[in-house]
């Protein structure tokens, strides 16, 4: 199982930006799946992530609530995190992660087991 993501760039703030993520795997539609990120000198960072099984369309960290929109295509194996209203301190390399347990739990409780490499996402003021 692989994750490939892409559609970073470089934005003004305010600008909005959609990254996708491909994943590969026969089970797909039971992971959650998620968008992390991390700034120049910081901590990796929980962004969204979306639970399929569980019927929860979207859990956000509080920075991005609002703005950011995480959504999947099962059929066709992608994730997508729709960012609006961007901010310089979205600045970012922003990486899809995967919860591949296939256990029924609270998409808080995710545990991201699979990563794809970053994109990079960079708002100027």
């Amino acid at each position: 199982v692989q994750l490939q993501a892409c559609g970073g760039g470089l934005v003004q703030a305010g600008d909005s930006l959609r990254l996708s993520c491909a994943a590969s795997g026969y089970n797909f539609i039971q992971y959650i799946m998620g968008w992390w990120r991390q700034a120049p000198g910081k901590e990796r960072e929980f962004v969204a992530s979306i639970n399929w099984v569980t019927g929860d369309r979207g859990f956000y960290n509080y920075p991005v609530e609002g703005r950011f929109t995480i959504s999947r295509d099962n059929a066709n194996k992608m994730v997508y995190l729709q960012m609006n209203n961007l901010k310089p301190e979205d600045t970012a390399v922003y990486f899809c992660a995967a919860d591949t347990s296939m256990a029924v739990k609270r998409t808080p409780d995710a545990k991201f087991d699979l990563w794809g490499q970053g994109t990079q996402v960079t708002v100027s003021s």
